[in-house]
């Protein structure tokens, strides 16, 4: 699916990174996407969009998973 979206899709490099330095990274290459800041445990839905990219952070505010469209 995440093939079908323009622009960069996955932001491997990001894992580990600050929340706010992975927010500004992703909405800086891929603009046609917005980026929501989600705590892990989170519950949220399973729908997909082109439009979204959730970055999974632990307590510490540290990237937890590899940034994706979905």
């Amino acid at each position: 699916m995440a093939s079908d979206c323009q622009g960069k899709s996955s932001w491997p490099e990001l894992l580990g990174a600050q929340a706010r330095v992975a927010v500004v990274t992703i909405e800086t290459q891929n603009p046609n996407v917005d980026t929501q800041v989600v705590l892990e445990g989170t519950p949220v839905t399973k729908d997909f969009s082109c439009t979204r990219v959730r970055v999974w952070i632990d307590q510490n505010r540290i990237v937890t998973r590899v940034p994706v469209i979905g």
